[in-house]
């Protein structure tokens, strides 16, 4: 299909898809705010009213300029009772979580951004916290259940004892942060944090992208209390709607965001324990077999230190685009691009596979003219033969992923130009 027909067709879904998006001022608009309440809501008709005026209430106690911003895409009366209690009510499409927070920005007068749930489970009424952290200069502004307090029955014993508590140590880990909970969804950010963080998830899964991302920019952090209260009378939370299997997919979709903009920081120790110890070996034994405390390692160790010099190196290669990937200042990508230089590590890599190549020709030759018969005292032309094994892999896959950085330097730049 030419180029300016899909052009076309883009311009004229995103001109459709913004046509979709209304936004409903209350009488009472506020003036001018410092602050926005921003939050999704589906079907919230029971719980709706009483939280906007929580919001309300937290606002005045604050002392404050603030706005309600209701990002709804309900089918019953949500919006009408939302606007009634002075909130603004942002139409959207469903979409997603992830995704009316992205239709959200442009409409948050707010320089500070709250975020949340409608369900009155987050105890809008207090606001100082996040206030006085904004105040303080702090950017992203994790709530903590933990830190706070829980409702007995507000949270179910796999969430409040397994699956948050793990899905936290696990990114605390990876990222080396000190997060409490991860899975809180009353957070803070002021809005010119909310724009460079550049959100792309459309689920409920750009909670742990968000917190990933401001740990990549390097967002002034901190983590406050919270107050979790259980669900409201007559209320059916949306985890119980959507069934039993929606935390074990939330728990695999938190360990992918976890993994898709940090593979780096678990394969890195890997990869370097990999290939140290592959090389090692491979260099003990290219002479022949070696005797290590009253044990004779041959040749089928030297294959194993191979396979593990091999691993290590692709899982460096893996490492490096995933750091490219993810770099948001250029600087990585620059630096590695260099390193890798085209012209010089195509180089390396036909000198390496020429080099292994001869070397297994000659372990060919001789293994010919001996009558493909070798005796004890010729056991180091085999070793010899997985060193030259050995290199021309390596030199492939140097070749190769010379080739995909490149064109991922290229693509990148073409990204950056449009």
């Amino acid at each position: 299909m030419d180029n300016a027909v899909l052009v076309a067709q883009r311009e004229d879904q995103i001109a459709s898809e913004e046509h979709e998006i209304a936004l409903f001022t209350p009488a009472s608009d506020a003036h001018d705010p410092e602050f926005s309440i921003v939050v999704p809501a589906l079907n919230e008709e029971i719980t709706i009213g009483k939280f906007v005026d929580w919001c309300k209430e937290g606002i005045a106690r604050a002392g404050v300029a603030a706005e309600v911003l209701i990002v709804d895409s309900s089918t019953d009366r949500t919006a009408e009772i939302a606007l009634a209690h002075g909130a603004r009510v942002l139409k959207v499409p469903r979409r997603g979580l992830g995704r009316a927070y992205i239709d959200a920005i442009a409409h948050a007068r707010g320089r500070f951004i709250i975020m949340g749930d409608a369900d009155c489970t987050y105890d809008f009424r207090r606001l100082d916290d996040f206030v006085e952290r904004f105040r303080a200069g702090y950017e992203f502004i994790m709530g903590s259940r933990f830190a706070g307090s829980i409702e007995e029955g507000a949270m179910p014993a796999l969430h409040r004892y397994f699956g948050t508590p793990l899905t936290t140590m696990i990114l605390n880990f990876v990222y080396r942060t000190d997060y409490s909970d991860i899975q809180c969804g009353m957070r803070g950010l002021t809005k010119d944090a909310w724009q460079r963080l550049r959100l792309t998830a459309q689920g409920w899964e750009y909670a742990p992208e968000m917190i990933v991302k401001a740990r990549q920019i390097g967002l002034r952090t901190v983590e406050v209390p919270i107050h979790f209260f259980k669900d409201q009378e007559g209320r059916l939370s949306h985890l119980k709607r959507a069934g039993w299997i929606t935390p074990w997919r939330a728990g695999w979709q938190t360990l992918k965001i976890i993994l898709t903009y940090g593979a780096e920081r678990v394969i890195q120790p890997i990869s370097l324990f990999l290939s140290i110890l592959g090389l090692a070996g491979l260099v003990a034994l290219s002479s022949g077999p070696v005797r290590v405390f009253g044990v004779t390692l041959t040749l089928l160790t030297m294959l194993l230190a191979s396979t593990f010099l091999i691993i290590g190196l692709v899982l460096a290669g893996i490492s490096i685009l995933s750091i490219c990937i993810n770099d948001r200042t250029g600087d990585d990508i620059g630096r590695w691009s260099k390193t890798f230089q085209f012209t010089r590590s195509m180089t390396i890599s036909l000198l390496l596979f020429a080099a292994g190549f001869g070397i297994c020709a000659a372990f060919a030759a001789k293994f010919i003219a001996s009558d493909f018969v070798f005796g004890d005292d010729a056991a180091w032309i085999g070793h010899l033969s997985v060193i030259g094994l050995t290199m021309i892999i390596i030199s492939i896959l140097m070749a190769g992923f010379t080739i995909l950085l490149q064109a991922l330097v290229d693509r990148m730049r073409v990204l950056d130009n449009q």
